[in-house]
Order: structure tokens, then sequence, then C-alpha cells
């Protein structure tokens, strides 16, 4: 019988560095999505701040209580990521295991907001954006979610599927932002 092995879809991602941006896989963990049932979202989010010292999050937010993070992930969805869900939220909601199903990137430097600019639809100004944000939006073409954990530091989470598609695309943007920073650096002032 075949035995199966886990690896993540960014096995083969060493940390890409182009200009002053780094494009490194992030810590594959647990995520779950915590989906409350119709009118029990308070009632969930008591739960999860009674289990996890986390309340569900309003739409744009990331909450962080130690290594366990939670974040909104859409209309009456949000990700708890890093633990498993206590099994007293399961009356409140449902909970799916989703840790599969994500790639996880980490894109961190000075000039990553310009990289993220030229890929998705949303403003990450630090105003529209700040630290302990989320972002339900698109990535080029690809659904994801858009974590920002703080500084100069952006976590994308695309389908596990398109994981070959967000490095192509987030290093072609880190290739054009470096190229555009070089030439205004190279231009007699």
């Amino acid at each position: 019988m075949a035995e199966l092995i886990a690896t993540s879809p960014l096995r083969d991602l060493t940390p890409i560095t182009i200009g002053n941006v780094t494009l490194t896989e992030g810590i594959p963990g647990q995520v779950w999505a915590v989906l409350p049932w119709r009118g029990a979202t308070e009632a969930a989010s008591t739960a999860l701040q009674s289990a996890h010292g986390l309340p569900f999050p309003a739409p744009g937010n990331l909450h962080k209580a130690g290594s366990t993070r939670i974040a909104w992930a859409g209309l009456d969805q949000a990700f708890l990521l890093g633990t498993t869900p206590d099994t007293a939220l399961a009356a409140h909601a449902a909970l799916i295991d989703q840790s599969d199903a994500w790639a996880h990137l980490v894109l961190s430097g000075p000039a990553t907001r310009e990289v993220l600019a030229r890929l998705v639809p949303v403003d990450l100004a630090p105003a529209a954006c700040p630290k302990g944000s989320a972002r339900r939006t698109l990535l080029g073409h690809m659904s994801c979610l858009i974590l920002h954990p703080g500084g100069d530091t952006f976590e994308i989470l695309v389908f596990r599927s398109m994981a070959s598609s967000a490095v192509h695309d987030l290093t072609r943007a880190m290739t054009a932002v470096a190229a555009r920073d070089l030439r205004g650096a190279q231009t007699p002032g």
C-alpha cells in the first residue's frame, strides 16, 4: 500500500529577495474556518473568548493571543489560526479544518506595499490597513486572504492549488518595483 506523506504546496520555495522585499513560506499551521450558526455570532464570540482568549473578529480585523490568531475571512466567517478549536465552540458554529487547503506566504520589507499595490485591488496603505487587519481580496486573479500583523510584513493565504501562481506573480511584482527603485536611484538629479 502506498504511504502518503503530507507536503507543503511551497516545499520548493526558498526565500526570494528582490530589491528590499523578501518572499518566504509562512509557518504552516492549522487553519479552521469558524462559521457561526444563524443568530449565534455573539455566542460563538463568547465561546471563542472563553476558550482561546479571542473574540469573533469584526470585518477586516485580525486578533492574536499567544500563538493563536483569528482573522475575519468574509461575511460571517473567520479563520482560527494556529490551534484546534475548543469543542464547546461547535454548539455555536460550524468548524471546518482547512489546514491542507491553503498556502501561506510572507512578504516583508520596506517596499512590500508597493509590490502588493501591483496585484491587489484594495488599499493597503497604513491608514487603510493598520496592524491587525485582515483583507479578503484578490491577488492578481486569485482569491486570497491578506493579514497584516504589523510593520512592513504581510501574510498572504492563497488556495493550495494557486501557490505556484502566487509565487510567480509576487516575484514579477517584486522585480518590477526593484527595477523602478533602481532606475530612480540612477537618474541624475
